[in-house]
C-alpha cells in the first residue's frame, strides 16, 4: 500500500492555486488527470446537474454535460477507472434515491447506470467494486462492478462528513468537515479503520475549509476545490 498504516495528524497549505473558468454553481466531485480536470456540480434553481471538463494548468473550460434523470440532479463525489466516471446523481434530499452513472471518459457519454434506494453523495472506484457514501456519508455502501449489485452497508465510525471519496493505494480516502475542522482521511476498506488522517484550514480570503467538497490524489499530491463560483483548485504537497 501507498499509505503507511499509522495516525498522523498535521496542518498543509497550498503550493499552487488555479482559477477554474465559468460558472460552476455548487461545486461537488472532482477528477484530476495530468492535463485534464473534472468537476461535477448543481444548479438547483435550474434542477440540473453538470460534468466540466477543464484544461490543466490554464483553467480554461473544455466541455459540460448534463446529469440529472428526472428528480435526480445532484451529482456527489465521483471517481473513476480506467474507461468510465463513475457518477452519482441523487434526489436533493436526505434518504432518497440515487442512479450511479457509468460515463465514457473520451465522450462523456452515458453507458450505463444502476439504482439505489439512498441518496448517494460520493462515490470510490476500486478495481472490481464501487464504494459509497449516503448524505455526509453515515454509511459505507459496497456494490460490485459493473453489475452494482450490493454486497455490503456499513455504519461509517468517522466523525468527518466524507464530500468526496478515492481509491487510492489500496485504501478509501474521504474528504469533508465536522462543521469546525476539514480532513482527508485514509481507512482501510476492509474495516473502515482510520489508517491516517490530514487536516486541513481555512481558505485565506474566503473562509471556506479547503476539504468543503471535491478532492483527488493525483501522483501523490491532493487536489482540493472547496468553492463555488468563481472557483479555485488548491494543489497540496505531496503525501510521504
Amino acid at each position: 500500500m501507498i499509505f503507511l498504516a499509522l495516525l498522523a495528524f498535521a496542518a498543509v497549505e497550498p503550493q499552487r492555486t488555479i482559477a477554474l473558468e465559468g460558472e460552476t454553481f455548487h461545486v461537488q466531485g472532482l477528477v484530476v488527470e495530468e492535463k485534464r480536470l473534472y468537476l461535477t456540480s448543481v444548479d438547483r434553481k435550474a434542477r440540473k446537474g453538470f460534468l466540466f471538463e477543464y484544461e490543466l494548468p490554464s483553467g480554461k473550460r473544455l466541455r459540460s454535460v448534463e446529469l440529472q434523470d428526472g428528480d435526480r440532479f445532484h451529482p456527489g463525489g465521483f471517481d473513476a477507472d480506467k474507461d468510465f466516471f463513475w457518477i452519482p446523481v441523487a434526489e436533493y434530499k436526505r434518504s432518497s434515491s440515487a442512479v450511479i452513472q457509468k460515463r465514457n471518459r473520451k465522450t462523456l457519454a452515458l453507458e450505463g447506470s444502476f439504482p439505489v434506494d439512498d441518496h448517494i453523495g460520493c462515490v470510490a472506484v476500486a478495481k472490481d467494486k464501487l464504494y459509497g457514501g449516503n448524505w455526509d456519508a453515515r454509511q459505507i455502501y459496497e456494490w460490485s462492478k459493473p453489475d452494482g449489485r450490493l454486497l455490503q452497508k456499513r455504519d461509517n465510525p468517522s466523525t468527518i462528513h466524507y464530500q468526496d471519496c478515492k481509491f487510492r493505494g489500496g485504501n478509501l480516502a474521504g474528504a469533508g468537515t465536522d462543521g469546525n475542522t476539514g480532513a482527508v482521511e485514509f481507512v482501510d476498506p476492509a474495516t473502515l479503520k482510520l489508517i491516517r488522517r490530514i487536516e486541513y484550514g481555512r481558505t485565506p480570503d474566503r473562509n471556506t475549509l479547503y476539504t468543503h467538497e471535491g478532492m483527488d490524489i493525483f501522483k501523490g499530491r491532493i487536489y482540493l476545490l472547496p468553492e463555488d463560483a468563481p472557483s479555485r483548485l488548491f494543489v497540496f504537497p505531496g503525501i510521504r
